[in-house]
């Protein structure tokens, strides 16, 4: 179990190091001079000798190699570098930014979780055929919307036609209501799919005829015995969604107009602040890589056999 552990957490490391790398890369690649396209402005008043200064305690003067030494180093040791456009730590603006979107991501992961084992129950439970392939197509329905269109519906019928939410100056929960559905249905799709799947085969078992023959009820079956083995393989889709959780998290910002990291995102584009674009950019690929790392190692100890061939 122990070589298990270094083994993942090995790989962990080594795909932060590439996600760091690439995205170092594509960053050098941007066209222009983030720095001369700031400091050249002629409202400034700048002469070519301050701008050089500037250049230099940036570190916009040195190697690529070395800005790539550098860089690491710092982020290493927790420094993300200062913001080209605000002129602050990158971690201030990552400390005011980075909560609001964990919040919003964590309560759509919930509500898909939710939303995808309600739509898997129902499909199994439910004995009309119609309103059972009803039930098994919505998931293919969820995925195929867009997260910015489904935001702009939601708005425009929750909350400007019917007035059921408020979107203008709501509370800080009922703020949250709106985005957090437009994230949650697009999540649920893949995970209300492997439920239902798992819990077709996991209901052909001889072990449910066993459990049915000595009295026990459908839904007793379908709890008990069923839904445990079915949601295992939904705990590995979560991580593997967590990506595109975050990602959606930022649309879905935007859309809304939230502060997070959505927001702090959208103004490094246009910016060209590479150093909080290179610090998004982590973040993410670090909250991602452990979410996963997570999964992978509570999966041996849900599951006996896992925990064998991994030598534990």
């Amino acid at each position: 179990m122990t070589a298990y552990l270094l083994r993942r957490t090995g790989q962990a490391l080594l795909v932060l190091w590439a996600a760091f790398s690439v995205s170092f890369v594509l960053l050098q690649l941007m066209p222009g001079d983030a720095v001369l396209i700031k400091f050249l402005n002629p409202d400034l008043g700048l002469g070519p000798e301050q701008i050089a200064d500037i250049q230099a305690a940036y570190g916009a003067d040195q190697p690529v190699w070395r800005q790539y030494l550098h860089t690491l180093g710092q982020f290493l040791t927790g420094h993300f570098g200062y913001s080209l456009q605000a002129g602050v730590p990158v971690s201030e603006g990552l400390a005011t930014n980075l909560p609001p979107t964990l919040r919003l991501a964590a309560l759509g992961l919930a509500a898909a979780l939710l939303l995808a084992l309600g739509l898997a129950l129902a499909a199994s439970v439910v004995r009309v055929r119609a309103v059972r392939a009803l039930l098994q197509s919505l998931p293919s329905l969820f995925v195929s919307i867009p997260v910015f269109w489904l935001g702009i519906m939601l708005i425009q019928w929750v909350s400007f036609r019917w007035g059921w939410v408020p979107v203008i100056n709501p509370g800080p929960w009922q703020g949250l209501i709106l985005p957090t559905l437009t994230l949650a249905v697009p999540i649920s799709a893949p995970l209300a799919q492997i439920l239902m799947r798992n819990l077709d085969a996991a209901l052909a078992q001889p072990y449910v005829a066993v459990a049915r023959a000595k009295g026990a009820s459908q839904l007793h079956v379908l709890l008990r015995h069923a839904a445990r083995n079915a949601l295992l393989p939904v705990l590995t889709m979560t991580g593997v969604l967590f990506g595109e959780l975050l990602a959606g998290a930022v649309v879905t910002e935007a859309v809304f107009g939230l502060n997070g990291l959505g927001s702090l995102t959208q103004q490094a584009v246009g910016n060209q602040d590479t150093a909080v674009l290179q610090a998004v950019v982590m973040v993410s690929a670090a909250a991602f890589v452990t979410i996963n790392l997570i999964v992978d190692l509570l999966y041996p100890w849900l599951d006996p056999r896992l925990r064998h061939a991994a030598g534990g």
